[in-house]
C-alpha cells in the first residue's frame, strides 16, 4: 500500500449556529389610546397588529412603519384582548361588556354579537381553521362560539376551573388550552371529550404554546413562568427575575422557540433562555407595567403594550 506523507489534514471543523438576535433596540412607538393597552396582537403574516385597551377600543397598526391604519369602536366596556382570522379578512374581540364582537377588518363593521359569559371575558383565539371562537373568563369558564351559526349562545361550555379563566390557547385546531387564577393549566381534547389538568399552585395570568407545539408556557403570579411539556404535563423549567405580583401579563416564546419572555410589572421585558432557564437580556421597554406581548410569526420583531397607554415595536440592534 502507498504511504501517503505530509501534513496531516485539520480537523473537522464543526460550526456552532450563531446565537440568536434577540429584539432589543426600539423602532417605533405606537401611540393614540387614551389608557392603558391590554393586549397586543400580530396577524397571522405579522404585516399588521393590532391593540386594544381600557378605553374601549382597538386599532389597527403598521407595526413596521408606525402607522395608525384604523380605530374599531363598539365595546361598552375595556377590550381585554383580540385575534385575527387566517385570511385577515376578520378580527374578534371581548371585553369587560361580557360580549365577544367579531368585525370585519377592511370596513369596521360588527358582524356579530354574540354573549353567553356571566362576567368579563379576558381572552380570545380562532380555532378549527377559523369557524369556532374560543373565550376565557371571569365566570370560570371557557366558552366555545360557531362563527357559522345563526344562534348567538356558545355551542360548548367547559365550567370545570375554580376560578377566573385569564388566558385561553389553540393547539393543533382541536385542542383548547386554558390558564386559571385557581392555578391550573387545563387542556381539552374537543374531538375525543378529554381533560388534563396540570396544577401548578399559583394563579396563572397567560400561557402561549410553542411553535412546535411540545410546550406549554405559563406565566404565574409569584413572579415566575413555568415550561411544561404538554403530552405529560411535566416542568421542564422555571425561568425567574421579573417582577409578576398582582396584574395579568403575557408570556410568549420567540419564533425560533429558543428563547421565552416576559413583561414586568417594573417596565422591564426580560428574555430567557430556554434550555439553560437564565435571563439574558432586558430592557427597560415601558415607564409602566408591560402587560402584553406580540411576537412576529417570522422575523426577529415583537410588539409590547404597557399600561402607561403606549406600544412599542423592537428589532434586533442595527450594526454598523
Amino acid at each position: 500500500m502507498r504511504e501517503k506523507y505530509g501534513p496531516a489534514p485539520p480537523p473537522e471543523v464543526i460550526e456552532e449556529e450563531p446565537a440568536e438576535l434577540l429584539p432589543t433596540q426600539e423602532t417605533a412607538c405606537l401611540q393614540g389610546h387614551d389608557g392603558p393597552i391590554l393586549a397586543v396582537r400580530f396577524n397571522c403574516t405579522g404585516t399588521y397588529c393590532l391593540t386594544c385597551g381600557k378605553d374601549r377600543t382597538l386599532r389597527l397598526w403598521n407595526p413596521h412603519r408606525g402607522v395608525h391604519i384604523k380605530t374599531y369602536a363598539g365595546h361598552g366596556y375595556d377590550v381585554r384582548d383580540v385575534c385575527v382570522s387566517t385570511d385577515n379578512s376578520k378580527l374578534a374581540s371581548c371585553g369587560g361588556d361580557r360580549s365577544v364582537f367579531s368585525w370585519d377588518v377592511a370596513t369596521g363593521r360588527i358582524i356579530r354579537k354574540f354573549r353567553g359569559h356571566d362576567g368579563v371575558a379576558n381572552s380570545i383565539a380562532y380555532a378549527a381553521s377559523d369557524e369556532v371562537l374560543v373565550t376565557g373568563g371571569y365566570d370560570q369558564a371557557i366558552r366555545l362560539w360557531d362563527c357559522r351559526s345563526r344562534s348567538f349562545e356558545p355551542i360548548q361550555t367547559m365550567k370545570n376551573f375554580g376560578d377566573a379563566v385569564t388566558s385561553v390557547a389553540v393547539a393543533d385546531s382541536v385542542q383548547v388550552l386554558g390558564g386559571s387564577v385557581d392555578g391550573t393549566v387545563r387542556q381539552f381534547d374537543v374531538r375525543m371529550g378529554m381533560m388534563f389538568t396540570d396544577t401548578l399552585h399559583e394563579a396563572v395570568t397567560g400561557i402561549a404554546v410553542s411553535h412546535d407545539g411540545n410546550c406549554v408556557l405559563a406565566s404565574c403570579l409569584d413572579n415566575s413562568m413555568r415550561l411544561l411539556d404538554k403530552a405529560s404535563g411535566e416542568q421542564l423549567a422555571s425561568y425567574t427575575g421579573h417582577t409578576h405580583q398582582e396584574l395579568k401579563l403575557d408570556c410568549a416564546f420567540t419564533c425560533s422557540d429558543a428563547h421565552v419572555v416576559s413583561g414586568s410589572e417594573d417596565g422591564l421585558v426580560c428574555f430567557w433562555d430556554l434550555v439553560d432557564e437564565t435571563m439574558v437580556h432586558q430592557i427597560q421597554a415601558h415607564q409602566s407595567a408591560v402587560c402584553s406581548i406580540a411576537i412576529h410569526p417570522e422575523a426577529k420583531c415583537i410588539v409590547t403594550a404597557s399600561n402607561d397607554g403606549s406600544a412599542k415595536v423592537w428589532h434586533p440592534p442595527t450594526t454598523v
